[in-house]
Formats: C-alpha cells, sequence, structure tokens
C-alpha cells in the first residue's frame, strides 16, 4: 500500500468528500478539453490516477500517456493499481536535463501540482518547455501563497507564489499564447471571468 503522507492523493484511501480529492480530480478532467491528440506527459503522476482519467477518456484520441515521478513506490502503485494499454509509468526526476533523450517530446504535458515542490524551479520549467513538441499544449496548475521565498502553510511545498509571479513564471519562453485560470474547489473559471473574491489555486494553458 502506497503511504498517505498528507500531500499525496490516493483516491482508494480518500473519501469522495475530501476536498483535496476533488481538486485534484477535477483539474484532469479540465484538462481533457485540451487534449487531442498523440502522446500526452503526466509529469509527476504521483499514484497514477490523473494518467489513469486520460487514458480511460481519450483512448479513441491519444496514441499512449507517460506517467513521470520520482517516487518508486508511486510507480509501482500506479503500475499496479492503474494499468491501461495506453499508459506506462516511469520513475524520472522531472529536473532531469536528459529527459528529452529518454522520451522524446509530447503533444500535451499536464503537470498539476508540481511547481512548487521544486527547488530547481528553472530546471523543471526549462524541461517542461524542450519535452514540448512545437504546436503543443501545456497545462500547469499550482496553489498560490505569500510568494517566492518566503514561508508557506505546507512543510512540504518550497514556497507558493502568488498570481502575479505565476504569470511570470512563462515570460522568458517562446510560447505563442497563454490562458490563465483560476480554481476552488471543483470550481474552474477563466481569471478574466472570476467572480469570487480567492480562488486558492491557478492554472495556465500554454501553446508553444
Amino acid at each position: 500500500m502506497l503511504e498517505d503522507t498528507g500531500e499525496r492523493v490516493i483516491p482508494e484511501q480518500m473519501k469522495i468528500t475530501n476536498e483535496l480529492l476533488i481538486e485534484h480530480i477535477a483539474r484532469y478532467h479540465f484538462a481533457l478539453n485540451f487534449i487531442e491528440a498523440g502522446v500526452v506527459l503526466d509529469f509527476a503522476s504521483g499514484s497514477g490516477f490523473g494518467t489513469h482519467i486520460i487514458a480511460k477518456k481519450k483512448k479513441q484520441q491519444i496514441d499512449a500517456i507517460i506517467g513521470i515521478d520520482i517516487d518508486q513506490s508511486a510507480i509501482d502503485y500506479a503500475k499496479k493499481t492503474y494499468y491501461h494499454p495506453k499508459s506506462s509509468f516511469h520513475q524520472a526526476d522531472v529536473t532531469d536535463p536528459t529527459l528529452i533523450d529518454q522520451f522524446g517530446q509530447f503533444d500535451t504535458i499536464v503537470s498539476f501540482e508540481t511547481y512548487e515542490h521544486i527547488e530547481d524551479e528553472q530546471g523543471y520549467l526549462d524541461n517542461v518547455f524542450k519535452l514540448l513538441k512545437p504546436g503543443g499544449k501545456l497545462i500547469i496548475s499550482t496553489p498560490f501563497g505569500m510568494g517566492r521565498g518566503k514561508p508557506c502553510g505546507s512543510p512540504f511545498h518550497v514556497h507558493q507564489i502568488t498570481p502575479e509571479e505565476f504569470h511570470q513564471l512563462f515570460d522568458c519562453y517562446d510560447y505563442q499564447s497563454v490562458s490563465y485560470f483560476v480554481q476552488k474547489g471543483a470550481l474552474i473559471a477563466p481569471e478574466s471571468f472570476a467572480t469570487q473574491s480567492y480562488y486558492p489555486l491557478g492554472i495556465a494553458i500554454c501553446q508553444k
């Protein structure tokens, strides 16, 4: 059994009313709208449930989906729990610059709740850009907080950036367009049409 660290999302060990579970499932279902064809990367796939959602829901459109995570126990759990003929799971570090040599490029990359865990954020963001095919889409999310380098409430996070800092993450990359969304619970809305005063999470759709 995969250890519940308090940060991992393991649907088999959680109640259906768990807010963390609801948020994560909502993001993967949201991402389905932007996945059209080809090969998909779930970058930091955790227990593998999100990779499985995409494999099941997009089995007629995609060629394959690869889940990558640094934790071998999570990879083992995903292989055992979420088998699908179009998915595979591999242990690797999201900041490893040789990933493109190992896996090539992808038509779509999904990377949810990953950035805030990574000390080498430049290596991670560089990798995402290199691994994405021209014309491909990146769907990325992170929780908001007090800002880069400032303490946050989670012992698992390096920091939690502000919405302004989230926008700045993509400035030095040659994406053709970036669209921003915000999330609160299961609700995901375009940032420009958000009606509530506070949303704890941001999502960006980056077209290369």
